[in-house]
């Protein structure tokens, strides 16, 4: 077995960080989850340590369908959480767009992807879409060069970019600190 995989999994504490970073004063955020998804229970304690190390509350919320998804953002505006991180998994992986409108419409401040920056959220952290493919097309053109699938190790994109649109801060009359503009990759005006 061979294949490509990135730090996405492991990025959830790190998200909450740059999140609590943007809005010191939240001491509730939100974390969405897929309940389907078997990874979620180890990401739920991944980001709970976390939450603990900050001094934050964890309101986990749950969404595998796209009417749970309208359900939470709407609920979201009527709890006392100050943000939202959104977990690894494919179901919301695919529907970057309409989170991004779900968390413009509802103003939650929400940390998510980098292309969830791009496509109008407010930050996005991770692995950038390009890195994998870059990857996966390297062990294409290996095995079409003769390798062995079986003989290629797994490898692991390491890179991982912030994005931070700044449109989506004003929207939420945030004001991002010029240390977290300067470890920004993109910065979208």
């Amino acid at each position: 077995m061979t294949g490509v995989t990135n730090l996405d999994a492991k990025l959830g504490p790190k998200q909450l960080e740059i999140l609590h970073e943007l809005i010191p004063m939240a001491t509730i955020i939100a974390l969405l989850v897929n309940p389907a998804n078997p990874a979620t229970e180890t990401a739920f304690e991944d980001m709970q340590v976390a939450a603990q190390t900050l001094g934050l509350q964890l309101h986990l919320v749950h969404a595998s369908t796209d009417s749970d998804l309208d359900m939470v953002f709407a609920t979201l505006i009527q709890s006392p959480a100050g943000g939202l991180v959104i977990g690894p998994d494919p179901f919301f992986g695919t529907r970057i767009e309409r989170l991004a409108a779900l968390a413009t419409r509802y103003a939650v401040p929400t940390i998510y992807r980098p292309d969830f920056a791009a496509a109008g959220g407010l930050i996005g952290l991770g692995a950038p879409d390009a890195e994998q493919w870059r990857l996966v097309g390297t062990y294409t053109g290996r095995i079409l060069k003769g390798d062995k699938p079986g003989h290629l190790p797994v490898q692991q994109s390491t890179r991982v970019d912030l994005t931070i649109n700044m449109k989506a801060a004003k929207a939420l009359g945030l004001t991002v600190p010029a240390a977290m503009l300067s470890r920004a990759d993109k910065v979208i005006e």
